[in-house]
């Protein structure tokens, strides 16, 4: 485990007990927390994209305001959902943010999820051409995507406003590397080899649109290994990253046992239900005390076999219970799996 990071879904609501109450708290506690997070030595900060929905929304202002009051840590998404982007204008926001960022963004897209707008792509202007489908149009705009951000030229040059120049024009600006730098949100073991056949990195979440009776973290770990063998048979020239998302939840003090005990009992085992009309298997959360979190998180066969880990965090508790969260973690359940600080300070 080289790396772990945050993930925050970016809800907010008036609900009880809720610290996070309108979007702006969402989006100005998100710049804290990472802050926050860089300052422990966490060394990512990634935020999950939904339409329609009282969650963050729109991420390149939310990660250029973190690359501005941030030096070290990773910014990045998981996942933004590739049915509704212009991919050109995805391009052009993309490259500043990470320009921005000095190179930092890891941007995680995908076909995206099942959200509460019916077709509300088609509301955004996008719409599948004849005989696509949902996922074909999300991953042309992919494509259109990945080349633009290498590059590519698109738009045919107006050699009277162009300074005489011919052919095809790039979008501006361009970061360099950020191509190496895009993710895929793989939720089956097919899509994780389309992606590592194409050189885009792993992600993958604590679900999967499929199941073969295995345990989950089993089956994620056979979709890592066959993501890793179709990009070594690739023969893509850089190395290939791949995370891993984990709710993990360390009991240390009575806050703690007030909000999760009853999870421990809950959600500690893994569940099978139906996603989209697909049978999935939904990972279990690991809730206790942080050396028993260690030990089973070290027999978790996929957290083995990545190299970054993103837990995801309850984000309407606020920075403070986030970052006392994340500390915890820090100190008592990522060393036992191999993880390290990068920088040479102290924990918090």
């Amino acid at each position: 485990m080289e790396r772990i990071g945050f993930l925050s879904f970016g809800h907010w609501g008036p609900g009880q007990g809720s610290q996070t109450r309108t979007a702006a708290d969402a989006l100005l506690q998100g710049i804290e927390l990472a802050v926050a997070a860089e300052e422990l030595g966490v060394d990512g900060a990634f935020f999950r994209v939904h339409h329609f929905a009282r969650q963050q929304a729109s991420p390149f202002p939310l990660l250029s305001a973190i690359a501005a009051r941030t030096s070290r840590i990773e910014i990045g998404t998981g996942v933004i959902d590739m049915r509704y982007e212009n991919p050109l204008y995805m391009a052009e926001e993309a490259a500043a943010a990470d320009l921005i960022s000095g190179g930092r963004l890891q941007l995680g897209i995908s076909r995206g999820s099942p959200e509460p707008a019916l077709q509300g792509a088609s509301a955004f202007g996008y719409r599948p051409q004849p005989g696509e489908t949902d996922a074909d149009m999300a991953r042309r705009h992919t494509d259109a995507f990945r080349k633009a951000i290498t590059g590519a030229g698109v738009a045919q040059a107006d050699p009277r406003y162009a300074g005489g120049a011919i052919g095809l024009l790039p979008v501006q600006p361009q970061s360099p590397g950020l191509a190496e730098r895009i993710w895929w949100g793989a939720g089956s073991r097919k899509t994780a080899v389309w992606a590592a056949e194409l050189g885009m990195n792993l992600m993958s979440s604590t679900l999967l649109t499929e199941d073969t009776g295995v345990p989950f973290h089993e089956l994620q770990a056979e979709q890592i290994q066959l993501f890793r063998d179709a990009w070594a048979a690739a023969g893509h020239p850089h190395q290939p990253r791949v995370s891993v998302s984990r709710s993990v939840l360390p009991i240390v003090d009575d806050e703690d046992n007030y909000y999760f005990a009853g999870s421990e009992l809950r959600d500690g085992r893994d569940q099978v239900g139906v996603i989209d009309g697909l049978t999935a298997r939904f990972g279990k959360s690991y809730v206790g005390a942080p050396d028993l979190l260690a030990e089973q998180l070290a027999a978790d066969t996929a957290v083995q076999a990545a190299d970054t880990l993103l837990l995801t965090v309850p984000n309407q508790l606020g920075v403070e219970f986030n970052a006392k969260l994340l500390s915890n973690i820090a100190k008592y359940v990522a060393p036992a799996l191999g993880w390290s600080r990068k920088d040479a300070g102290n924990l918090l």
